[in-house]
């Protein structure tokens, strides 16, 4: 049965770097390109487009075209701010980024995603609106013990169901994790984003969190006292359910859109879902 196409949506991802003086010269397409040298800062960006596959190619757009967006037009824009005003708040870039990357591909623009370390990165996914948000994410650890056991089974129901997890005298894991806070446009500028959510994740999460015994060392997960069982799941909700407040209490239209819990490096929970 023949329907219509519906839209494709394409990402590609670039990778470079930009130099100390600020320059973007060299090559090296699996390290990136502009290849660094020295201190180098490195970046990723990935650009999403949208539109119908050409029906004989079932291209959208080639990839090499994507490649020379970024690398013809954004990196420019980037290495001028690290040159000439390197305290910029990343996030607030990202309009002027979306600007040129928008007008200088074809199809219609749908996601920009600027990677600044593995652990730190923002996105724009509209920039057609006066509401439009950017999404700011980043990731923090903490070290802690628990032990999972619910008083509704039995002991021996506990152990079959949890495994060594039942342990009563517990067990670590060094857990991490990362909210994504969003920020209307229009505020870009108003707030150093970053250290605002770092300061707000150790305050609120992190330091009720690090090295503790969970089940017994936090309210949030002392069964004795109404706390709930925690579960890497838990986590993730009840972390979110603590920090949504706080970051709203920043102002600026600060808003937490979800919170993601890794309890290995295998194994993660993502609330809301």
């Amino acid at each position: 049965m023949h329907t219509e196409p519906r839209p494709t949506r394409l990402q590609r991802t670039a990778r470079f770097s930009i130099n100390p003086d600020g320059s973007t010269h060299g090559e090296n397409n699996f390290a990136g390109t502009p290849a660094g040298s020295g201190l180098a800062r490195y970046y990723e960006v990935t650009l999403g487009v949208e539109g119908i596959p050409d029906p004989d190619t079932g291209y959208l757009i080639g990839i090499h075209e994507l490649d020379r967006v970024v690398r013809e037009h954004l990196v420019e824009l980037i290495a001028r701010t690290c040159r000439s005003a390197p305290e910029t708040e990343p996030a607030s870039l990202l309009p002027s980024l979306w600007e040129i990357a928008s007008t200088n591909t074809p199809h219609r623009l749908v996601m920009i995603r600027w990677q600044l370390s593995p652990y730190y990165g923002v996105v724009m996914t509209d920039h057609s609106q006066s509401s439009a948000r950017v999404l700011i994410r980043q990731s923090f650890e903490f070290a802690a013990a628990h032990r999972l056991h619910t008083p509704t089974l039995s002991d021996d129901e506990n152990r079959e169901f949890f495994g060594k997890c039942n342990n009563p005298s517990g067990h670590g894991h060094n857990y991490r994790i990362e909210p994504t806070i969003s920020i209307p446009s229009d505020q870009l500028g108003s707030i150093n984003v970053q250290l605002a959510l770092q300061e707000c994740v150790n305050r609120t999460l992190i330091d009720e969190l690090d090295h503790k015994f969970l089940n017994a060392d936090c309210p949030w997960f002392d069964q004795a006292k109404g706390g709930v069982i925690p579960s890497v799941e838990h986590i993730a909700r009840v972390g979110f359910e603590q920090l949504a407040p706080a970051i709203e209490s920043l102002g600026h239209g600060l808003r937490l859109e979800q919170l993601q819990a890794w309890e290995t490096e295998k194994t993660s929970a993502i609330y809301p879902g």
